[in-house]
């Protein structure tokens, strides 16, 4: 289980949330092997006086948080941090300078899904990768 929550200045960040979107799944489905179909993203577009970041960014600055149940390794997380910056900052021009990005994870006994603790469904994907 997966979930991706994705902040930035509204103005830059609302022209292309779909290609974003687009962007952090190929990521995703290629680092961690998620299934094609397993999508779950949301976009958290803020006002200026709402946003504030480090100095020495742009107004691109974006914001990625993934959250997952643990149990990937970490050359799978590193791998997709990796892409992540470089997908990103290829395919949409944001610098890697203004792409933060933060991985949690949880035991699948904090998830509750599909009517189940997380640690009772049966998945159709593997997360020890």
């Amino acid at each position: 289980m997966g979930q991706v929550k994705v902040y930035g200045l509204q103005e830059a960040l609302n022209p292309i949330k779909r290609q974003l979107s687009d962007v952090i799944h190929s990521c995703v489905v290629e680092a961690l092997e998620f299934p094609v179909d397993k999508r779950a993203h949301r976009f958290f577009p803020l006002e200026r006086e709402d946003f504030f970041w480090p100095a020495g960014r742009t107004d691109a600055y974006t914001i990625i948080e993934i959250g997952l149940i643990e149990g990937r390794s970490v050359a799978a997380r590193k791998r997709l941090i990796r892409l992540l910056f470089d997908r990103i900052s290829a395919e949409l021009g944001i610098a890697q300078q203004d792409i933060e990005i933060c991985i949690s994870e949880s035991a699948a006994h904090n998830w509750g899904f599909r009517g189940m603790h997380g640690d009772e469904v049966k998945l159709n994907y593997r997360i020890d990768v």
